[in-house]
């Protein structure tokens, strides 16, 4: 493993690669959510030059589309950590929905079972809301309110509605006949200290085993979603998309949902900020996410003369 800027290869180690898989969080943002002026120009240059950016995140189109038309990316995104690819468009209309995989209902009326027991805030996606189909009137959904809901509500610009979660679950199920396809949830979450994550989590895989996929993206959201889902399938999706393979994709991330996108790309690299073992995965590892490490990388090692 590489480590810092001075051993950044140059810009012909790289003549090979056509997408950028960025992860937002933690990654291209900076701890107050903010996408530095560096890294908007940089990605666009990289942009200008014929690079695929792909947008490769835990959040909800929703919470991810700011982020995007900032950088001007458009093609296939990878988005609630490989759940749903998507085609965007440059202007943000989603034309096209790649895959998505839905987690049962059964699943998050266990997980709504565990918060209330244990105290810890829950809130759930469910399939994008289309009220004409007398489905579910909010996509995004949390059994209560307090200072998780403050915090995700701020941190994404996606406020949840509060509800009762398992009367909603039980609604849904009675339509599965009549919609099939909308038969699950794209992905519940849990948000506490990581502590309190940390016993929740033996609890689920013991009673799903391999059947979920459960996983951390900040170290106070515990994700479980459907089994096959990660961001490393979402992006081999994107990339057959765009008739590229693995060998042609840079792969940036700093959490342990990136490790799978890692494995699926050609070159991989992780913001010194990232979590040990993420670090230890990535082929390198550059300067710190309040730093635009990523831009500075970029800069050197694919734009540089």
């Amino acid at each position: 493993m590489l480590s810092g800027m001075a051993t950044t290869p140059s810009s012909n180690c790289f003549s090979h690669i056509k997408a950028l898989a960025l992860d937002l969080d933690g990654t291209l943002l900076r701890p107050d959510n903010t996408m530095g002026e560096l890294t908007v120009n940089t990605l666009k240059a990289c942009r200008d030059r014929g690079l695929h950016l792909i947008v490769c995140t835990g959040r909800s189109p929703e919470a991810s589309e700011k982020y995007r038309a900032a950088i001007g990316a458009a093609g296939p995104m990878v988005f609630f950590n490989g759940a749903e690819v998507t085609d965007v468009d440059a202007q943000g209309g989603r034309s096209n929905t790649v895959y998505t995989s839905l987690l049962r209902f059964d699943v998050i009326d266990f997980c709504v079972d565990i918060a209330r027991k244990t105290g810890v805030y829950f809130q759930v996606y469910f399939p994008e809301n289309d009220e004409k189909e007398g489905r579910i009137g909010k996509r995004l959904m949390a059994d209560r309110g307090g200072a998780e809901w403050d915090m995700y509500a701020k941190h994404t610009g996606s406020p949840p509605v509060i509800a009762d979660i398992q009367q909603t679950l039980a609604a849904a199920a009675s339509r599965v006949a009549v919609q099939p396809e909308k038969s699950g949830c794209v992905k519940g979450m849990f948000l506490a200290d990581p502590a309190k994550l940390n016993e929740i989590r033996p609890f689920l895989s013991k009673q799903f085993g391999d059947t979920v996929y459960i996983t951390k993206t900040l170290d106070t959201f515990l994700e479980i979603m459907a089994t096959g889902v990660s961001k490393g399938a979402g992006l081999t999706l994107a990339l057959d998309r765009l008739s590229l393979t693995s060998e042609n994709v840079l792969a940036f991330g700093d959490e342990e949902s990136d490790l799978s996108m890692f494995n699926a790309a050609g070159f991989s690299a992780a913001p010194a900020n990232a979590k040990d073992r993420v670090k230890a995965a990535a082929r390198m590892v550059i300067n710190a996410n309040t730093e635009e490490g990523v831009a500075r990388f970029l800069a050197q090692a694919l734009l540089k003369p």
